[in-house]
């Protein structure tokens, strides 16, 4: 079921203000009579305004083959540029909470920046923990603690509070409370993403080392490299473009690559590098990151010669790289659905 744009009174009122916020002060505008949509009338121009609760490019898509007619104008708490992109294609205006609008109805022309916003840690509920269990419902895990358990290593303790919490923000569901149909499911697999992602992209970001390399083919010169990290017993797993390349082919050049090592200090990174004969240099192709969850470890799988982290990671690390990684994440998320 696509939850990502049910209307309610609150999301309707939420959406007017947000227009009303970013015409200028001279226009006359006013509410039209309350319907299960959000209207504005704007001098003689009515405006017909729909809030998005997920302003990603895969929210966007979704939102738009769902619809009979085209609202004038989506509103969402923060667009993604890939989803700016595909609202203007689709000839649709769209206002976020930064500020940032752009909308030509008529002779209504509205176009604003807005403020980048600064990352807010997600709440308490979305710990480290959570996340890898998240992970691992994604990839396919049932919603069991012993389940969950084997697979992220995580301890019955940790896996139930996090099954709870997961449950409490609604992403799984049980048919009852209590007996044999009380077991735990996903209810929704695109909201799970869609709140895994958000939690993940608003942590602090991960300790980074770049590295120079000389790779014609990034991805056959990764494979070499990781090739002596194995060797030695260094657990490492490609993400971001690379990993996509293999699992989800999309992009048509690969111009750097990312590698999740295991490593818990900017030391600890130069010395994994040092080991397969690189050196850190500033803008190098390579980035190395620390391990982020014991999930994208422990799910890290070889394919074609290559160590590939978890879906769900490399779907988060494409969508942080422009508008082209926004693509490409859709594109991988659309090829692990059809499986």
């Amino acid at each position: 079921m696509n939850r990502t744009h049910t209307p309610t009174a609150k999301g309707s009122r939420r959406a007017e203000e947000m227009v009303l916020g970013v015409l200028p002060r001279s226009v006359k505008a006013h509410v039209a009579k309350r319907s299960s949509e959000a209207n504005l009338i704007v001098g003689n121009q009515l405006l017909r305004i729909e809030w998005l609760s997920e302003g990603s490019l895969g929210g966007v898509r979704r939102f738009l083959a769902s619809q009979r007619a085209s609202p004038d104008i989506v509103v969402t708490r923060l667009l993604s540029p890939g989803a700016r992109e595909a609202l203007s294609d689709a000839g649709i205006g769209w206002v976020d909470e930064t500020g940032a609008a752009e909308i030509a109805v008529g002779s209504i022309v509205v176009s604003r920046t807005g403020r980048t916003p600064k990352p807010v840690a997600p709440r308490d509920r979305w710990t480290p923990a959570v996340i890898a269990v998240a992970e691992a419902l994604l990839c396919g895990t049932r919603a069991t603690v012993a389940a969950t358990g084997v697979v992220t290593g995580l301890s019955a303790g940790t896996c139930t509070n996090a099954l709870r919490i997961l449950s409490s923000l609604g992403l799984l569901e049980a048919d009852a409370e209590r007996g044999r149909r009380s077991a735990r499911r996903v209810s929704d697999q695109d909201r799970l993403l869609a709140a895994y992602a958000r939690a993940v992209e608003t942590l602090p970001a991960p300790i980074t080392l770049e590295v120079g390399v000389a790779w014609r083919d990034p991805v056959a010169g990764l494979v070499e490299t990781g090739s002596k990290w194995s060797k030695v017993k260094v657990r490492w797993a490609s993400t971001g473009a690379a990993a996509a390349s293999i699992i989800a082919p999309y992009l048509t050049t690969v111009m750097s690559t990312e590698v999740y090592v295991e490593a818990d200090t900017i030391v600890g990174l130069a010395a994994i590098a040092a080991g397969a004969g690189l050196r850190p240099i500033d803008g190098g192709r390579l980035t190395l990151r620390r391990f982020p969850t014991v999930t994208v470890s422990r799910l890290a799988e070889e394919v074609d010669g290559l160590q590939v982290a978890p879906w769900p990671r490399v779907y988060v690390d494409l969508r942080r790289s422009g508008v082209r990684g926004e693509e490409a994440a859709e594109h991988l998320r659309e090829v692990v659905r059809a499986r």
